[in-house]
């Protein structure tokens, strides 16, 4: 199903089945119809399925589905994984559109468990219907307090607020969820299970489009359709709403862990967070940091460039935030003078005015003074995020404190972040959390935070990928020779140098003589793709007998480290200018999210520099100068120690040429790499090139 459904029925049903609805407490289906009954504030039609009951808990029970007089919204499926089929067969036969499927005992089985998915897929596509799950822990929309779920901690975690979940994995999900106990508020909570038809693409679409929703927040183990990933997080940043993202897998053991519990694809790394960054997603690396940047994000919105205030009653944790706000590459505002008045009046004088604020002792002797000493740090025009640093629980004189400094904060729009520091959450740590405050749990966490806060606010979208060349089928690949691949991106308007293809010694001499000296001899194979490795390229070759000599040793070279590999001669170029920057320039297919564009310094060096930049295709000028920007090395092309500046006009150009060659025929290249691209002040000229093609 390649749109996007409305997905409200299954977060706010106007009717609802429970198949498999159980007396028994600790079963699946009771836990369900207790969340449903006890806890919920469901004031729709439930309705109960039973096949050996005729009533639970006062209520009717029906056989089957097929029994209902009526068509639910929502159907939630309890049943052993044996019974599953059935239940959904009579769904789709009553006309039910949305389904819940909490049974396990399917895809993460094994093979047998995947082909009943196949056929829960193929009656979804036959029936229109849609299914969450299977082996999902169901649904919670925690402001409507409606929990579709079998979790015995629904009841306990329903404190309301604009963060959207959608996460992949149900251990996680509700661990975020019990961030509540600082303060957290979410509003609605799906785990995908073995995403069977929804993906967790479909729910970040959906909260796109929440009202209630104001941030999202994801954890990801793979993304199973790449352009609906996409898709979906193009419509959150349409709709300015940042998605914060944890995704598993980064490393080989997270990778292969990954794998063992998911279906999805784990996808490359490198991929994934550049195209999160393209994306304006905001990727995190645990959880406690997904929930101090969800939970800063739901309390004000960033503009980018803000600048802090530390505020706080200890001079040493104040120094070690400085050093963290320092660390992190975020910039202290420089406090007004009616700040420092203000502040000069209330507080003792050896307290420090400055940025940092510490206002020593006055906690305990007069903490009823932090409310207009915050207030005014807060109110500061400069200011835009304020850092409270508490170290230690002092009992009641630190709840008067956080008492106070709550008191503050609705005298400012901006948020005043406590950090809490001790091990002892006592009655000021809750002061706080029931605030919305959220404390956060380190100096360092929190500057980490503030960092992505900002950044978010400065990042500018530019054109947002759509997954080219994702999806494809295997096919075979065949890898052109260097002569072809070159003429291919001479077609797309690369530079190329002038070059010719010649079988003998005096054939190879003759052209050079023709092209012009200096020139370059390298073998001609497509089997032979590392040339330079094996001494099947020779440089700045000044004369005719130079390039005699230098056929019979590429020739040789040829023959003896590749032996079987078919030779088509050998190409010779005129040799490149003296001067310049090297860098590899590609743009291959993950299988996931289609085309990405890498370039980065070093030709070959680049593997040991890693310097490097990537976007998901289409790359134009504007988007290739942001590519190149990010690089380590950006001073080299900007001209360095008296080095004349790169034409980088020209080299953007090659590089939207290159994506616009892609964009025309995703289908057909697999890859293509170009190894070195030279930039000088001359403009931009392949050096060398390895163009891989499907089919």
């Amino acid at each position: 199903m390649s749109g996007f459904s409305d997905l409200s029925p299954l977060f706010d049903p106007r009717s609802v089945v429970l198949v498999g609805a159980s007396e028994r407490a600790a079963s699946v289906g009771g836990r369900t119809l207790s969340n449903i009954l006890d806890h919920s504030e469901f004031r729709g039609a439930l309705h109960l399925v039973n096949v050996t009951r005729s009533e639970i808990r006062g209520r009717a029970c029906h056989r089957r589905v097929a029994d209902l007089s009526e068509v639910p919204e929502l159907a939630v499926i309890a049943v052993p994984a044996a019974g599953v089929m059935e239940a959904l067969r009579d769904c789709a036969a009553l006309g039910v559109k949305y389904v819940i499927i909490l049974s396990s005992g399917f895809g993460e089985t094994g093979e047998a468990g995947r082909l009943v998915e196949a056929e829960m897929q193929a009656l979804a596509r036959a029936s229109g219907m849609r299914l969450y799950g299977p082996n999902c822990p169901g649904v919670t929309n925690i402001n409507k307090r409606l929990g579709f779920t079998f979790s015995p901690a629904f009841s306990h975690d329903l404190r309301p607020g604009p963060i959207g979940l959608a996460t992949q994995g149900g251990g996680l999900g509700r661990n975020l969820l019990q961030s509540m106990e600082r303060g957290t508020g979410f509003a609605l909570w799906c785990s995908t299970g073995n995403e069977v038809d929804l993906q967790v693409a479909d729910f970040i679409h959906y909260m796109a489009g929440a009202p209630d929703v104001r941030v999202i927040g994801t954890i990801l183990e793979g993304i199973k359709d790449g352009p609906r990933f996409l898709a979906a997080a193009r419509a959150a940043a349409e709709a300015g709403k940042p998605i914060v993202a944890l995704k598993v897998g980064r490393s080989a053991y997270g990778t292969r862990a990954a794998a063992s519990h998911t279906a999805s694809l784990t996808g490359s790394a490198e991929v994934n967070s550049a195209a999160f960054r393209q994306l304006g997603i905001i990727e995190v690396d645990d959880i406690d940091e997904l929930v101090d940047v969800a939970s800063l994000l739901a309390r004000g919105r960033p503009r980018g460039g803000e600048r802090i205030a530390i505020f706080g009653s200890s001079g040493g944790a104040c120094a070690l935030a400085a050093d963290m706000v320092g660390q992190a590459g975020l910039v202290l505002a420089d406090l007004a003078p009616e700040t420092t008045a203000a502040l000069a009046e209330k507080l003792p004088p050896y307290a420090a005015l400055g940025n940092p604020v510490d206002t020593t002792t006055v906690t305990l002797t007069n903490p009823g003074v932090i409310e207009e000493t915050l207030a005014a740090v807060a109110n500061d025009p400069a200011v835009s995020l304020v850092m409270m640093p508490m170290p230690l629980d002092y009992g009641s004189v630190s709840q008067t404190v956080a008492e106070r400094m709550v008191a503050a904060q609705t005298r400012s729009p901006i948020p005043l972040v406590p950090v809490w520091m001790s091990e002892r959450t006592g009655a000021a740590y809750r002061c706080f959390a029931e605030a919305g405050m959220v404390p956060m749990r380190s100096l360092r966490n929190a500057a980490k935070s503030f960092r992505c806060f900002i950044d978010h606010g400065a990042w500018q979208p530019g054109i947002l990928p759509r997954g080219l060349g994702a999806g494809l089928p295997e096919a075979p690949t065949r890898t052109l020779s260097e002569a072809e691949g070159k003429a291919m991106l001479r077609a797309a308007g690369l530079s190329v140098p002038q070059g010719r293809l010649a079988t003998s010694t005096e054939a190879t001499a003759a052209a050079a003589t023709e092209l012009g000296f200096p020139v370059v001899l390298k073998i001609a194979s497509a089997e032979i793709l590392h040339k330079s490795d094996m001494g099947g390229v020779a440089l700045n070759l000044r004369d005719a007998a130079a390039v005699r000599d230098a056929f019979a040793a590429v020739t040789r070279a040829a023959a003896q480290h590749h032996p079987a590999a078919r030779i088509d001669g050998v190409l010779v170029e005129r040799m490149a200018p003296s001067g310049g920057v090297e860098l590899l320039l590609s743009v291959s297919r993950d299988p996931v999210l289609g085309h990405v564009m890498t370039c980065g310094l070093g030709g070959i060096h680049v593997e040991l520099l890693r310097d490097l930049s990537r976007r998901l295709l289409p790359v134009d000028a504007a988007e290739a100068q942001r590519m190149l920007r990010e690089l380590r090395g950006f001073p080299l092309l900007q001209g360095m120690r008296g080095a004349a500046p790169c034409d980088l006009d020209a080299l953007c150009q090659s590089m939207a040429a290159l994506s616009a060659l892609v964009e025309a025929q995703p289908e057909r290249i697999e890859e293509i790499e170009i190894n070195p691209i030279r930039s000088g002040a001359d403009g931009a000229q392949v050096l060398d090139a390895v163009v891989t093609l499907r089919g």
